[in-house]
């Protein structure tokens, strides 16, 4: 693909047709369409897709759309005027309905299929044809490529409707899940975590959808009840929406010899990741075999510091399997997500997930995804042996860069100059014991508190005598680990940088997505205030509402503790 891209050094694109006119599709143009595509976009029903790297589709748009929000903050970042997620046909296009798109902008969008693995193993049995060919964004329908301000960017539609990898499910996305998602994107750009942004959010005032789910101050592990849910569209934005398991797709019909373009497709969809992902750290100019072991590189490093930052701030991906992982190394479809509030190695919000995909194991499941991106690419090396050593040399000190990059973080998160493993482990096991919160923990830490007192506000069980000692010896020994002739009000500083003030509390969360169903949107433009600056000191009202423990009535509560979906 050319990289002497077209762009327009705009400052605000006020205008439909100014923003269509930022239309440049390198996916539609440079790959392979699915040669059993209808061509028009008119691919709804449920099929087995064989070979291509994308179907033509168009979505299903919303029927009476009206408008909840959109993120200010990343309209400024591409240089479109807040004024445009109110034009006419600007909100025809993210509701669903592409008749309104105008040339150069295309009349379809597209869905891509991919490949599951979990933990390095290959799944097929949860396709309806048991080959694996039905996989794919079954109500994920990209609808525009385009360069704003020198950057290529994809907008994608959750929740558009249903495309060939459906499955038979509706191709939609209700209320609830679509305000975590879009709400959570920001949320984590804010935190500074790479991560797929909200662009607009869409609801229908006529259409539902039946989803299982918990009934009213239900403990249940597993949803208890069907409920109506009122149908959404949340566009999502990336780089490109290129997966793990996409790679894996295509080297597994590759190895298989599923068909006479299979390696040639491998190949294509490996120079176009390096293209959209990774054009500015890789010259297409250099032999492929250093383009593919510079690739595993730059990814496993992506991927190491990802995992890094999502245990600093607390986040739990709750499903990571290889579709479920960007190629680009940032966080990627917001599902049965959480964000860990009493402190837990174990924390798994989703009750389908165990504890392969909890917290503290994240760091294995993304070896496992890294692991499968390192086979389906070392097929393209299969007669350079020397390159494939050194491939392989990536693949075997994965674990080695992920330990150094955690023990980095957690310097960070405590304010030391080095890692001290005695000091961490220690801590790990009292916050454990005296149920920390994790994140009102390190924000009170960030004070250096010389005392106990402080540290309490973060408790969610009353402390014995003895355990109060062993608190104190540690804090003690780990100020005397910080003040070493350094600056303590710089580490203050840059440990309040490290450690956010405000977390997603669910239970905060629930309010947003059910007065958003009566109409009253509120609390959702609330939270986009307090998320957008989660490291700041905010205002008083702001900090007793949100920077608080866990109500009782919430512990073990379904849908707000745990949930098995959130579709």
């Amino acid at each position: 693909m050319n990289k002497q891209h077209k762009s327009f050094n705009q400052s605000k694109v006020a205008n439909f047709k100014e923003f269509v006119a930022l239309a440049d599709y390198s996916l539609m143009n440079t790959l392979n369409a699915d040669p059993n595509c209808t061509g028009d976009g008119n691919d709804h029903l449920p099929r087995q897709v064989f070979s291509g790297h994308f179907v033509p589709v168009t979505p299903t748009p919303l029927p009476d759309p009206e408008y909840i929000t959109h993120s200010s903050a990343f309209f400024h970042e591409l240089g479109l005027s807040d004024e445009l997620a109110h034009n006419k046909d600007f909100a025809h296009i993210f509701s669903g309905d592409i008749s309104a798109a105008q040339g150069p902008m295309r009349t379809h969008g597209w869905a891509t299929g991919y490949a599951l693995s979990i933990y390095g193993t290959e799944y097929t049995q949860q396709c309806p044809y048991r080959t694996g060919n039905g996989y794919g964004d079954g109500r994920a329908i990209s609808v525009f490529e385009g360069v704003f301000n020198d950057k290529r960017w994809e907008m994608q539609l959750k929740g558009g409707g249903p495309t060939p990898y459906c499955r038979g499910a509706d191709g939609r996305a209700v209320l609830r899940s679509s305000v975590r998602e879009f709400l959570a994107q920001e949320f984590m750009h804010a935190l500074g975590v790479p991560t797929s942004r909200s662009l607009t959010l869409f609801v229908s005032q006529s259409e539902t959808a039946t989803r299982p789910w918990y009934s009213p101050d239900s403990h249940s592990t597993d949803p208890d009840i069907l409920v109506e849910n009122t149908v959404a569209i949340s566009t999502r934005v990336a780089p490109s929406f290129l997966r793990v398991g996409q790679l894996e797709l295509f080297a597994r019909r590759a190895r298989s010899n599923a068909h006479d373009k299979a390696s040639e497709e491998l190949r294509m969809i490996v120079e176009h990741v390096i293209d959209r992902e990774y054009n500015n750290e890789i010259d297409n100019k250099t032999p492929f075999n250093e383009q593919l072991i510079e690739l595993a590189r730059l990814f496993r490093g992506r991927l190491i510091s990802l995992i890094a930052n999502w245990i600093r701030v607390g986040y739990c991906q709750g499903n990571f399997n290889s579709d479920n992982c960007a190629a680009g190394g940032f966080t990627l479809d917001y599902g049965p997500f959480g964000f860990c509030e009493i402190f837990d190695t174990e924390f798994q919000p989703w009750t389908g997930g165990g504890q392969h995909f909890s917290f503290f194991n994240q760091p294995a499941a993304a070896e496992a995804n890294f692991h499968m991106f390192w086979k389906s690419i070392r097929l393209l090396l299969e007669e350079d042996i020397e390159s494939q050593a050194r491939l392989d040399d990536i693949r075997r000190t994965f674990a080695d860069e992920m330990k150094i990059q955690l023990q980095l973080m957690w310097a960070s998160k405590l304010g030391l100059a080095e890692f001290n493993q005695e000091l961490f482990e220690e801590l790990i096991q009292l916050m454990a014991r005296s149920e920390v919160d994790y994140t009102i923990f390190f924000r009170e830490l960030s004070a250096l508190p010389k005392t106990l007192d402080a540290l309490k506000r973060s408790f969610y069980v009353k402390t014995s005598a003895k355990l109060d000692e062993q608190w104190q010896t540690w804090l003690n020994q780990w100020q005397s680990s910080i003040n070493n002739g350094r600056d303590m009000d710089e580490v203050a500083r840059n440990m309040k940088n490290t450690n956010p003030k405000y977390t997603w509390r669910e239970w905060l969360i629930v309010p947003a997505y059910q007065q958003a169903t009566s109409g009253d949107y509120s609390i959702i433009r609330e939270l986009q205030e307090v998320f957008a600056h989660p490291y700041e000191e905010q205002s008083q009202d702001v900090e007793e509402k949100y920077y608080r423990l866990k109500p009782k009535q919430f512990f073990n509560a379904g849908g707000v503790s745990h949930y098995s979906c959130s579709s």
